[in-house]
Order: structure tokens, then sequence, then C-alpha cells
């Protein structure tokens, strides 16, 4: 499941990653048998060349917030730029274009009533480009999120993922963000690995104090440290939304279903015409008709598939701008 460029050792970094972000290098030199140096090299490359970025994000559905998937129908002229606006904003991840560059797929996370309103009823709306919004509130997630893609590629064995996975805490509560946790995700948000020290300056706190509130988000799954990168690094350089329609009884079923299907890194139950979307990421559009004709065309319950490939993925979880 490798690219020519990079290989087995930079997928099990990855998956390293996946299991623990915040794990040092020197750790995860010792649980692959390499040197912390090899890591350190391979982690830089990952960063310049394959878009690896390493990044805190809030959990809307731990924090009972609402997510919503939005699909935009644009004039052909409108719809790139439509889509890096949208990428440059905090709330919103995994911003595709799509038919041919003429829709916006866009996951959005508001933090608030107000932010929702303000897109949804307010900017896009009264966007001259925009001809359609069609809009799916997110429901029950089956994948992504905390549980990433990359787990299925079975990179690690079992007692490597157990070496990696952090220390487990005690029960932090319910899931919340409290105002003053603010300029501490504020520097996760932007580097998830970002050291002690440099939470300890951006918060005023004692290390200890930031060790503590770190651990309680992540135990609480208010937070999780999250690792972006480019899926064409591993030989993936197709990706496609699925609109899933099923029978009502069958919704559940369908869902975990495709929770354990290697091609799905995102599975979510919506309201709207359709039931389910996931996102599917494949080796080529080949493996994109395989997968529909195959493992999802048989899949017991679906009774409708409309499938939308990216022509160009604008933002994942970060937002970086293209080169000039």
């Amino acid at each position: 499941m490798e690219s020519d460029t990079f290989d087995h050792l930079d997928l099990q970094l990855l998956s390293a990653l996946e299991v623990d972000a915040r794990a040092s290098f020197s750790r995860i030199a010792q649980v692959l048998g390499v040197s912390d140096q090899t890591i350190a090299r391979r982690f830089r490359r990952l960063s310049a060349e394959g878009g690896l970025r390493v990044v805190a994000l809030r959990d809307a559905e731990a924090l009972g917030q609402d997510q919503w998937m939005l699909r935009l129908r644009c004039a052909p002229d409108g719809a790139s730029v439509i889509a890096d606006a949208l990428a440059k904003r905090p709330d919103t991840a995994w911003i595709g274009l799509a038919a041919g560059g003429t829709e916006v797929v866009c996951m959005t996370r508001p933090r608030s009533p107000g932010d929702h309103d303000d897109l949804l009823l307010g900017k896009l709306p009264r966007t001259p480009s925009v001809v359609e919004i069609r809009a799916q509130q997110l429901l029950h997630r089956f994948y992504g999120g905390p549980t990433g893609w990359l787990r299925k590629f079975r990179a690690l064995d079992d007692d490597q993922i157990a070496a990696l996975r952090p220390e487990p805490q005690a029960p932090a509560g319910p899931a919340r963000i409290d105002p003053e946790d603010e300029p501490l995700l504020a520097v996760l948000e932007r580097d998830g690995r970002a050291g002690h020290p440099e939470l300890q300056r951006a918060t005023g706190r004692s290390e200890s104090a930031v060790k503590r509130r770190l651990a309680a988000l992540l135990a609480s799954g208010a937070v999780y440290i999250d690792v972006e990168y480019h899926s064409e690094i591993l030989g993936y350089s197709r990706a496609a939304a699925l609109w899933i329609t099923t029978a009502p009884a069958a919704l559940h079923t369908v869902g975990e279903a495709l929770a354990t299907h290697e091609e799905i890194a995102f599975a979510s139950a919506t309201a709207g015409p359709s039931h389910i979307v996931v996102t599917a990421v494949v080796r080529d559009t080949t493996s994109l008709y395989g997968y529909l004709s195959g493992p999802l065309g048989r899949l017991e319950g679906v009774q409708h598939v409309e499938t939308t490939p990216f022509l160009r993925r604008v933002k994942q979880l970060t937002y970086q701008r293209p080169p000039r």
C-alpha cells in the first residue's frame, strides 16, 4: 500500500502518529526499531513533501455541537473562489471541488448557532456564484474523527500499537471546553505537537497545570490530536463523497458495515435526501468503480448511491495556501 516515493517506514511513522500524535521521536523510533535521527528526518520530509500536519481538533460530536455537510452548486467560474474562501474559515473542513468543478462539498463545524446562521442564512445565500445550497446535518458518526483511516493499513502490529498508546487517564468528566482553554487550543490547533514550555508561555499556567488540563481535554474526548497528510503519497490519488440511501431499518447496520471497509475514511448518518454520507479514498478511478460495484454494491440494505468524485481537495483539516 505504498507509492514509489514513500516507503513502509513512512507509513509506519504516520500510523504511529495516528496512535499518539504527541509521542516523542525517540519513543516512535524505539517502537519501530530505527534511530531517532531517522524518524526526525522522515517527519521533516513528510511535512515538506507529503502535507503532514499534526493538529488538535475539537470533537463536535462529543461536545454536542451540530455538524453539517454542505453541497453548493456554483457557477463554473465561482466554485474555486468559494471553496478557497470557505477553506479559510476555522469552522470548515474536508472541502472539495466536485462535479467537474461546479460543486463544492464542505463539512462545517459551527461552534455556535450564530456561526451556522451566519454562513447558511447570511453569507452563502448572498453570494452571486452560489446557485443552490443543500445542507445535511450529521446525526451519528460511524467512522472518522478520532478514529483514523491509517489503522486500516495494519502497518503496526498489536504490540507496537500498545507500546505507542498513551497511558490511560482517569475519567475526566463530561466533554467540555472552558474559556480559559482557548489559549491552549489556539497553539495546539496550529501545532498539535507543541511542547509543554510553549503551551506554558501561551497560557500563563505552570507546566504541570498545562499537562493536567491537556490530559483532561483528551481523556474527556472534547479534543483529539489528528494527523493530516496527502493520501497520494501512499498511492491513493482519488477520493469521492458517496451519498447513500438505505432502508430505514438498515441504516445502522449499513453504517457499521461501511466503517469496516478499507476504502472508507469517514462515514456518518445524515438528515436529508440521503441517509449516510461517506468519504471513500481509493487508488484510481478503476478502484472506485470496483468499490461501488463490489463491496458497496453487495451491501444489503443499500438502495441508492450518488457518487461525487473530488476534482480537487481544497482543505482537509487545515487550510494551506496554494503555491503561487
